[in-house]
């Protein structure tokens, strides 16, 4: 039910795009002081201090023999040495990102071109990897593990049970859609094996999606996805020795189908892996080390929440890879919310002690870099304002945070620093300024002077959105940011619109560019006369302490649509100028169940909404997402029944817009079904739009988009009058 927020707040600025290899972020040079990037003339590196760029890689050098041009790069890496060149291209989607393709690698030294994989079906070559010792490649196709001699071409079978729906060296819908697990396999640092996940869905239920538009006859199209109260797949981890092909399992405690292993990594300089297990209810954390030459395994820290536990993804742009390590794998630092904030922790890979390093009423947002050759630790929050993030550093042992971001910078900032330099990439936006990107060196952080301009510009176009807070009913502070119409009058009244999304996978408040701009809206809704705002509740995730965050468990639907409620109601008392007569309501995936739950359980003040791609019922969702959130369906069912909009049908009132895309394998088209058959039992009409075949973001097809916004805006426009009375 997250992606969506992703995809509005990319729609906001610019078209949508489809990553390769989501987390991996911008490729550096070897010194960290130059980005690098495929350009049509080749590999480019672009120094950071703003000297020209250099052509690494001329493209006629990765230019099959027979060819009239260089191949499309898609993404690239270069081995250790800069030697090698491995290029990924032909790429094709598996769900949501384009992670299957070819692979092509060019030896730098004797400018030899070569295709990885070859006798295998185009584009099915996944994750390709070079080994640490630049002999191999491996690489998953068709769910097996392969291993290549890049000398002699010969390609060995690592794995030979692979099928659709028994994986090796990747994963399963739930795990990729929910936990960021794409890339299943890592090479050991000796070269001589590879440790790899096996997912086995094979008792997973197929859910049946239904193709009514490729062919004159419909054909199914199956997704092994586990419903709420369903047993996930089962998983494992074993570690395959490159010269035999044999396959070590690592014995990890517990029931495989009861318990995730959502991360797994080598431990620096030794057979050993280091792995994180959750238990299905994803409270209970273990940190484990596995003997890679037994498979002998022993718990080294371990953790639990009367919630849930978060897992690396959230900190880490979706990406779940990687470890980190300090001190030679002595430590590493870890994030927990055991004191009621996400802290850093370091914690001893010997004795599993975890020291707090960032002490302190705060959360840590993201981890940035771990620069151990600095002693310093460098990560963003926002300890003063939440819907803000900033660029904070404390010393490697921990201690008091201080802040690097510039004090006239207000908003949201994002680094991405060099791993081997003091350089970073800086992105920077607020509500009220498009995002500017500069390039900086830290800590002094001389900002360059398209920055300047672009915060001088802010300030002279006036306030653009304007944040508050309220207090509800039952006493919780909300805030939210509000965008008036032009020409305003406060003795006149005006139609106001909530942009809802309000659980945990999303925050819609932030102080970043897009606030208070409506992406599907036709038009000038500030012109019209429209009052836009948006409120985030409890259990959104701002860095506002744990309490906030997981107050929401076991209550999705039914907390979070009173806050949003009983902070609709607090605003209309606050502010005269807005008109009840006239209040909507419109969200997508999550954001689409907010907004039913709102029209069906506070019918007295929401008079129209629009939903989209929304879980009408709570037991048709993904397992890994719904259980961490609202536990087991077979332990407390009435939660889930209690916070599904299909629940509160009858209730409705006013006006409802209801939009789903038939060949959603996120949120089941099932949903609007169901919903349906409960609005018909009770006559309540509604307006209701199937996109035919179309997924979650409903962005595929001719004029599509043209299509959703035109139907949105003649909507509201229809059924909540613009305009001051």
């Amino acid at each position: 039910m997250k992606k969506i927020t992703l995809l509005v707040a990319l729609l906001v600025v610019s078209s949508f795009t489809i990553f390769a290899q989501p987390g991996k972020g911008i490729r550096w040079s070897r010194d960290g002081r130059a980005t690098l990037k495929a350009e049509p003339q080749g590999i480019v590196a672009t120094p950071l201090s703003g000297a020209e760029p250099t052509v690494m890689v001329p493209a006629g050098k990765y230019t099959p023999a027979g060819a009239a041009k260089a191949l499309p790069v898609r993404d690239f890496s270069f081995s250790a040495d800069e030697k090698k060149l491995l290029i990924y291209t032909n790429s094709k989607k598996v769900w949501r990102y384009e992670t299957r393709g070819d692979y092509w690698l060019l030896d730098l030294t004797t400018g030899k071109l070569q295709q990885l994989g070859k006798g295998h079906a185009a584009s099915s070559l996944m994750f390709a990897k070079l080994s640490p010792d630049g002999t191999k490649a491996a690489y998953v196709s068709e769910h097996n593990l392969y291993v290549e001699d890049l000398a002699t071409g010969a390609i060995k079978a690592l794995t030979t049970n692979g099928t659709r729906r028994f994986i090796n060296g990747t994963f399963d819908w739930a795990y990729e859609e929910e936990f960021g697990c794409r890339d299943g396999f890592r090479w050991s640092p000796d070269s001589k094996s590879i440790a790899y996940w096996q997912i086995d869905a094979t008792k997973i239920r197929d859910f049946l999606m239904i193709n009514n538009t490729d062919s004159i006859y419909s054909f199914n199209v199956p997704v092994e996805y586990p419903v709420a109260g369903q047993s996930p797949s089962a998983c494992r981890v074993g570690v395959v020795d490159i010269a035999t092909a044999d396959t070590r399992w690592m014995n990890v405690p517990g029931d495989q189908q009861q318990h995730y292993i959502p991360r797994m990594e080598w431990v620096p300089g030794k057979k050993q892996l280091i792995i994180q297990q959750l238990n299905r209810k994803q409270n209970e954390s273990k940190i484990m080390l596995c003997d890679a030459t037994n498979g002998k395994v022993h718990t080294l820290y371990e953790e639990k929440d009367s919630a849930w536990i978060d897992v690396k993804s959230r900190w880490d742009d979706d990406n779940i890879a990687g470890w980190d390590f300090i001190r030679h794998g002595k430590d590493f630092i870890w994030v927990s919310e055991q004191d009621g904030w996400r802290h850093l922790y370091s914690i001893s890979t010997e004795s599993g002690k975890a020291t707090l390093l960032t002490p302190g009423n705060y959360d840590v947002i993201t981890i940035s870099k771990i620069d151990e050759a600095g002693s310093q630790i460098w990560f963003t929050a926002s300890p003063d304002n939440a819907v803000q993030e900033y660029l904070y550093r404390i010393p490697l042992s921990g201690g008091k945070a201080d802040r690097i971001t510039p004090a006239d910078q207000p908003g949201s900032h994002e680094y991405n620093i060099s791993p081997y330099s003091s350089w970073a990439v800086h992105s920077f936006s607020n509500a009220c300024m498009y995002p500017v990107s500069e390039n900086v060196e830290l800590p002094a952080h001389k900002s360059s002077a398209e920055v300047g301009q672009a915060l001088k510009q802010a300030a002279a176009a006036g306030k653009c959105v304007e944040y508050f807070e309220v207090q509800t009913a039952d006493g919780i502070n909300i805030g939210g940011w509000m965008r008036k119409p032009k020409n305003f009058d406060p003795s006149k009244k005006y139609p106001i619109v909530f942009y809802v999304y309000g659980e945990p996978a999303g925050a819609t408040t932030r102080d970043v560019a897009g606030a208070g701009r409506n992406f599907l809206y036709d038009g000038d809704m500030a012109a019209d006369g429209y009052i836009y705002a948006s409120m985030d509740n409890r259990g959104t995730p701002l860095p506002k302490g744990r309490y906030w965050r997981k107050s929401i468990y076991r209550k999705v639907g039914v907390l979070n649509a009173r806050d949003q409620a009983q902070a609709a109601q607090a605003l209309m008392k606050k502010y005269a100028y807005i008109d009840p007569a006239r209040t909507a309501v419109w969200g997508w995936s999550g954001g689409g169940s907010m907004t039913l739950n709102l029209m069906f359980q506070y019918p007295e003040i929401y008079k129209t909404g629009i939903a989209i791609a929304a879980v009408g019922n709570q037991l048709t969702y993904d397992n890994i997402y719904q259980e961490r959130y609202m536990g087991l369906p077979e332990e407390n069912r009435e939660d889930f029944v209690k916070g599904s909009p299909i629940s509160y049908a009858k209730n409705l009132q006013g006006n409802l817009l209801y939009i789903h895309g038939t060949g959603d394998d996120n949120v089941h088209y099932q949903n609007a079904e169901m919903l349906l058959n409960e609005l018909i039992k009770y006559n309540k009409q509604i307006q209701f739009m199937a996109y035919p075949n179309r997924t979650h973001s409903i962005s595929e097809g001719e004029g599509t988009f043209t299509h959703l916004s035109t139907l949105y805006t003649n909507y509201l426009r229809a059924h909540c009058e613009p305009g001051a009375k």
